[in-house]
Formats: C-alpha cells, structure tokens, sequence
C-alpha cells in the first residue's frame, strides 16, 4: 500500500439556502499516495470541485466545512490559522484551474504573476526570480520565453496559458496539485501536451495529483487509482484497470457505457435517464436509486461499501448489488 500523503476523513460541505442546507459533499473519505494521481470523476454537480476546494480550505461564501479532517503530512488543514495555511497553499499544495485565462491576473504580465510566486515561496532574489521564470517556460516547450513574460494573460492562447499555469504550479516543487478540469477548453492536440507536461513534473518533483474530471477516458490515461463521485458522495473506488475492468456500482457502470467508442458502429449515444437529485432533501439511502435500472426495495435503507478486490488498491462499491453488477448491466 503506498504511503498516505493525503487523507480526506469524512468530510461534509454544507452551503445554507432558505430551503434547507445543500449538502454538495456528504461524508467522504479518501485517500491519495506519495507520488500518484488519483481521478476524481462524475457528473457536473457531484461535488468534484467542491473537494478539491475544501482541501485548500478555499470553499466559498456561503459555503462551510460542516465535519471531516484533511490531513496532509500528518498535519489537520482544516484546523490551521490562515497564516499557516497560506505558507503550505501555493507551496506545498497547488492548483492547476480548468479556465487558465480566468485563473492569471489580466492586470499583470506574466513575469511579474511568476515572480512573486517564486520569491515568496522560495526565498530567492528578484533577479534570480525572473531567470527561474525563463528557465520555467523553456522547460514547458516555450521557445521566446523573454517575450512570453512581458505578456499580458489576454495576449495569450489558451494551451500557452495552461502550459504556463502548470509550470507555476510546479514551479515550487509542490506535494500535491489540484489538477480541476485542466484540459476542459483545450483541442484534443494540446491536450494531450498538456497532460505529458504534467506526467513530466510530476516524476521530476515525486508530486501526487488530485486529477478531477468529468472524462473517463482521460482519466483511465492519466491516474492510478480513480474515486466516482456522484451527489456528494463517493460511490466507487478502485485502481484504474479494475474499475474500467469490473465496475462495481450501476453509476459507474452507466458513465462506462456513455463513452462513445471509435468502434461502436451505433450513431446513438448512451445516456443515464433522469438527473441529479436534490441535494437538499436527498433520496433516503441510495442516492442513485432513481436512476438505477437494478435497484431493489433495500436499496432505500441505509448502504455501506462492499469490497470487492485486493489490488494494490481496495476496490469498494457503495452498492447492494455490487457482486453482481457486471451480470446484471452486461
């Protein structure tokens, strides 16, 4: 089992409305290795960027981290002081956001965006700021580095802008990046540069990765272990090659499928029936009951994980029927 670098233990995050509280993550652990890329995957609006928010402990207004800890380097984030917060945010854990333009500052060029990063997290001289920065952006591919710095974020493409989010990220060795949607707005070429720019940082610094997407087959490329995620909990959880092998839960099973596939002649894409339900007066039990096409009156009492292998991961479903989903979906 690989060591533990991070470990999100039951952690809800509530936003209050005036109908109730909206519980967009509810209770949900999990756990990301030194060195390794866990996927975190679902729909839009299971609470994917949520977590990844919670664990820089940046959830915003009116958003409140109910319970839970996150523990990182043995350490509760949740209960340090803003100012010890902001030495390990930037430093020791980064991010890389799904819209780079909106993520840079569009009143700063970017020399002056990667310096202060680089002398405030790693103690170095202006001067000696600015030539890092150039050797940053050579290491990303980017050829005419002194007139890339002098840019503003608007004078940019949107790859360039990604490629140059991804080296500020990696730019002070970080333990753990919140890679969120980082290929969303990209074409199919530049994201596959984008991701090998990532795989190459993170073997260069041994960082692990919290990688959220919504895409399957991006995800079963780039992580090690993959969480599924859907109305605020964690459904499955497995190495990659046994969850696209044996899903255990008819969600993930369903996502599965709705991959169109290069050799599928159909023009028909798979598609889950109904929608995401109410998160503020969720179903009692299986939230994905009302989707579901094997669901059994059980399935409305309360549901506890079923393991279903010893891999180098646990492979767990938050499923009834786990044993027997890839029988009953065939």
């Amino acid at each position: 089992m690989t060591q533990s670098l991070l470990a999100i233990q039951g952690l809800t995050v509530a936003f209050p409305t005036s109908k109730g509280d909206l519980l967009a993550v509810d209770k949900i652990d999990l756990e990301i290795g030194k060195a390794e890329t866990v996927g975190l995957v679902g729909e839009s609006g299971s609470g994917k960027t949520i977590t990844g928010r919670a664990v820089l402990n940046l959830i915003p207004s009116p958003g409140q981290i109910r319970t839970g800890r996150v523990i990182f380097k043995g350490k509760n984030l949740l209960a340090l002081s803003s100012d010890d917060m902001r030495k390990i945010r930037g430093k020791e854990i980064t991010a890389v956001q799904q819209d780079p333009l909106s993520a840079l500052n569009p009143a700063f060029k970017v020399e002056s965006q990667m310096i202060d990063i680089l002398m405030l997290h790693r103690g170095i001289t202006k001067s000696q700021a600015i030539s890092e920065s150039g050797n940053i952006l050579r290491e990303l591919g980017i050829n005419n580095p002194s007139q890339v710095l002098q840019k503003f974020p608007h004078q940019l493409s949107g790859g360039m802008a990604q490629r140059i989010m991804i080296g500020i990220a990696f730019s002070c060795a970080p333990s753990l990046v919140i890679a969120d949607e980082p290929t969303t707005a990209l074409d199919v070429i530049t994201q596959a540069g984008v991701i090998e720019l990532m795989k190459r940082f993170q073997k260069k610094y041994d960082t692990s990765i919290l990688f959220i997407t919504h895409n399957l087959g991006l995800a079963s490329k780039v992580c090690d272990k993959i969480a599924v995620m859907y109305a605020g909990k964690i459904f499955e959880f497995a190495d990659a090659t046994d969850l696209f092998r044996s899903p255990g839960h008819p969600y993930t099973k369903n996502l599965l499928s709705s991959v169109p596939k290069i050799t599928d002649q159909s023009k028909k894409i798979q598609s889950i029936s109904g929608g995401m339900p109410n998160l503020i007066h969720p179903p009692v039990g299986c939230r994905f009951y009302p989707r579901c096409a094997i669901h059994i009156d059980a399935c409305k009492a309360e549901i506890k994980f079923a393991e279903l292998g010893t891999g180098t991961a646990p492979h767990r479903a938050l499923c009834l029927r786990a044993q027997e989903v890839g029988e009953l979906m065939a």
